[in-house]
């Protein structure tokens, strides 16, 4: 018997000495070797994960966990080869579905008959301030806990919990500001507006007032299957694969009566008041150890009370114990037992249909980390209670439990309300995306779900896509060279499969350890680099060779080695779809498509094709002065490649047509910038006038496409306005150029005669005639008018309708701006 911290206690299964999984048991708290309940060289497993309680959409911290435990059931499948029995549960009739399902309903119904605002806020407004007080007081009773404590483990558990309520406390306070304000604006807020403030607030207030008055279960149950619909569909869009067997509770009643009634019968739980109680104090007298998975939370009422409304109930003989069965209340769905009208309690549910499905003994149990205590631990107490006559003391052999999702110091939560739903993320990522950022942290220690994450996922995944696409193009490029290249393994191909084989070894001694899916994506990464490394090395020895003659044998220099290429390519494929970031062999059903050439074969041949066409297209351009024959494009390859057959029809026609070069590589440009990221299609030039395409994620493709339109027509918008600007400066310097008064009435003031002609003065302003240096000066004045309307007279003798092409010209750029998306921007 194995034993970890104090109460803890675990058996583990007979070996043979050959087993070398080993998996983190939260059983006993360490890593221990894996080995099936039928025996070492069983590959059968039976597994039983906690599924979704469905009262509201699931966010990244389900995410984590059942991404996580996806992962690990893959890599037993796809890896070691096991048969996984993988049986999951939806939880949908529980405390928290009937709370939220009702107060959704009351909400609603007084939304439809509640007009005046005035009344709702003031009815919203005393709910906040009822929500805040009640907060303060658990937050109050908490920091009681905390201060009476001695144990330290108790003690770190309680302060974890009491930094939640103060959270709560600080959102709560948040949520009365908001209201505060909007009460406070510039005019009176509508109903609507009221409501999406306070509503969380104002249905508890409703619960609390006409709770009992929701009498249809349809309503619960319409609920409960919204939400298990949403949760599904998150699944697949998360490429979760389903289980392969599901259990409801509302399918399952009559066992779970039945399940609770053996544990009656076998003294180990008793009926109070039409409720059901586990008996725990019974449980421990018939030899049985209550609390495996969390000994030190034991005795924790807060978190004992967990999902159970009135857990400190005074019909309980022992404050441990916890309800079976629930008797019926208004308000609730009930269904009969010989206790009469009730309903399961939480960890009942579990207990009874993992037992119905697997029996007196399971492989693996996984949940969240949060489940350990008290669910997990009431789960293996009522199944080894109703499995107690045969003599059950280890219901699971291996519980494995996922590491907290954190964000802001606290675990992801919709209790505390700081969570980000799994469809809001996969607005920002993809499924594979957030499957990687899983990947990259122990499966079972806490993570930080932050920009930090993000980032080196967004690297991970860039430098994956980068060596697919580069090992695709090099194998492409071999093929087409196959014959006439060297196969000779030198000192490189000898190092890159040193490499794979490291890597091999790597990623399996990872998988051994506890799945450690980090090490083995760090092994692929060395793998990755060591490949990259490879095809570099080659594409600067084939460029030094390429004036170099053929080697005695007729064959060129030996480039890329397509076979040892393939191969490490093959193994990271391999990996990525064991840990489900690529299609694994347990994804599609059926024997897949036969025909007589592979689709991916005959769309690699069109590709081809269009590229050299395009190639071809290209070389009919005169090159710029840059780039003259000799230079840096005519070095780069001693003779263009004869484009395919496929394309030779096409050059003949249009030599026929006479086409100009620019017209055709112009629309071959839009074909390669709007039609081929349609279809997954990246096309990009390369410095020796040759293209190469690669297949990338039309998402993707469509992502920078719209980015790269963006740029240019924000480019273009400035481009325009720096011209408006520019007419607009003109126009209004002539403008006022040709609001200036006259020749003679600008200088009025200092003359009051001119001559016919030339327009000179030559008469100072009281009527004297102008002589010598008087006369000078009034020559030099004219000028200086003069010169001052010059550029308009310019105009205007070359134009004598400038002004007014220029206010057109104006206008037609000032309606071409408005026209563009962000015109209106400076």
């Amino acid at each position: 018997m194995a034993a970890g911290a104090p109460g803890q206690r675990w058996h583990p299964p007979p070996a043979d000495g050959g087993a070398v999984l080993h998996f983190y048991n939260s059983l006993v708290d360490e890593k221990v070797p894996f080995v099936p309940a039928a025996g070492a060289g069983s590959r059968q497993i039976s597994w039983y994960a906690c599924g979704p309680t469905v009262y509201d959409s699931a966010h990244m911290g389900h995410a984590r966990n059942y991404v996580t435990f996806d992962v690990i059931r893959r890599v037993l499948e796809d890896y070691f080869g096991y048969n996984v029995l993988y049986v999951m549960n939806v939880t949908d009739v529980d405390d928290k579905i009937i709370l939220r399902a009702r107060r959704n309903h009351l909400l609603a119904a007084y939304r439809a008959a509640e007009a005046d605002a005035a009344k709702v806020a003031q009815e919203a407004g005393a709910a906040i301030q009822a929500a805040v007080d009640k907060q303060a007081k658990k937050q109050q009773a908490m920091q009681a806990k905390v201060a009476g404590v001695t144990d330290s483990r108790q003690r770190t558990e309680l302060e974890a919990a009491l930094k939640q309520e103060e959270h709560k406390a600080k959102q709560l306070a948040g949520v009365q500001a908001a209201f505060q304000a909007l009460l406070a604006g510039a005019s009176p807020p509508s109903v609507d507006a009221l409501l999406g403030v306070a509503g969380d607030q104002l249905a508890e207030a409703l619960d609390a007032a006409h709770g009992s008055s929701v009498t249809d279960p349809g309503i619960f149950r319409a609920h409960a299957a919204k939400y298990e619909a949403e949760f599904f569909a998150d699944m697949d869009a998360l490429g979760v694969r389903r289980p392969d067997v599901l259990t409801r509770v509302v399918e399952f009643l009559p066992e779970i009566v039945a399940y609770v009634s053996r544990i009656v019968d076998n003294g180990m739980a008793y009926e109070s008041n039409g409720s059901v109680y586990f008996d725990t104090a019974k449980f421990k007298e018939a030899g049985h150890v209550y609390g495996k998975c969390k000994p030190s939370s034991v005795g924790n009422a807060a978190l004992a009370a967990e999902s159970e409304a009135n857990f400190e109930t005074s019909e309980k003989r022992g404050p441990q114990d916890f309800a079976l069965w629930k008797a019926a209340k208004p308000g609730e769905p009930a269904w009969d037992s010989p206790w009469g009208k009730g309903r399961p309690g939480w960890h009942i549910e579990c207990s009874a249909m993992a037992s119905r499905i697997i029996g007196a003994r399971m492989d693996i149990h996984s949940g969240g980390e949060d489940l350990k205590f008290p669910h997990h631990d009431n789960e293996l107490a009522q199944a080894e209670a109703f499995f107690h006559t045969e003599g059950c003391c280890q219901w699971v052999n291996y519980f494995l439990h996922s590491g907290h999702l954190e964000i802001e110091g606290l675990k992801m939560s919709k209790s505390l309300k700081n969570f980000i739903t799994i469809r809001e993320a996969l607005t920002q990522f993809s499924g594979r995306q957030l499957r990687l950022m899983f990947l990259m942290a122990p499966w079972n220690k806490t993570v930080s779900y932050g920009e930090t994450m993000r980032a080196e996922m967004r690297a991970r995944e860039g430098a994956i896509k980068n060596f697919f696409q580069n090992v695709d193009v090099a194998l492409r490029g071999a093929a087409a060279a196959e014959a006439a290249t060297a196969a000779k393994w030198e000192a490189e191909e000898v190092a890159l499969s040193d490499a794979v084989q490291e890597a091999q070894a790597r990623v399996h001694e990872a998988l051994l350890d506890n799945i450690n899916t980090a090490g083995a994506l760090d092994a692929l990464a060395g793998l990755i680099k060591a490949t990259n490394l490879y095809l570099a090395a080659k594409q600067d020895a084939a460029a030094a060779a390429a004036a170099a003659p053929p080697s005695d044998a007729g064959l060129a220099a030996a480039g890329p080695q397509p076979l040892l290429l393939r191969k490490a390519a093959a193994y990271v494929t391999r990996i990525l779809s064991v840990f489900g970031v690529l299609p694994g062999p347990g994804d599609t059903l059926g024997l897949g498509g036969e025909g007589g050439g592979s689709s991916d074969a005959a769309g690699a041949s069109y590709l081809d094709a269009f590229a050299a066409f395009r190639d071809e297209v290209r070389r009919q351009q005169p090159p710029p002065p840059a780039e003259l024959p000799g230079g840096p494009r005519g070095a780069a390859r001693a003779s263009p490649p004869t484009p395919p057959p496929a394309a030779a029809p096409q050059m003949r026609g249009l030599a026929k047509a006479k086409a100009a070069p620019g017209e055709l590589l112009a629309a071959c440009d839009r074909v390669r910038d709007d039609a081929l990221p349609l279809l997954g299609v990246r096309l990009e030039d390369r410095p020796d006038g040759t293209a190469v395409w690669k297949l990338d994620d039309p998402a993707v493709l469509a992502a920078e496409r719209a980015e790269k339109l963006a740029a240019a027509a924000e480019a273009a918008r400035r481009k325009l306005a720096n011209a408006l600007d520019k007419k607009a400066k003109e126009l209004d310097k002539l403008q006022k150029l040709a609001a200036l008064p006259g020749e003679r009435e600008a200088l009025a003031d200092r003359y009051s005669a001119f001559e016919p002609d030339s327009g000179e003065p030559t008469h100072d302003k009281d009527g004297a005639p102008l002589e010598g240096k008087a006369r000078e000066k009034g020559r030099k004045d004219l000028e200086k008018v003069r010169k001052v309307r010059e550029p308009l007279a310019k105009r205007l003798a070359e134009d004598p309708n400038a002004l007014a092409a220029l206010e057109a010209e104006v206008a037609d750029l000032t309606a071409q701006l408005a026209a563009m998306p962000g015109g209106a921007a400076s």
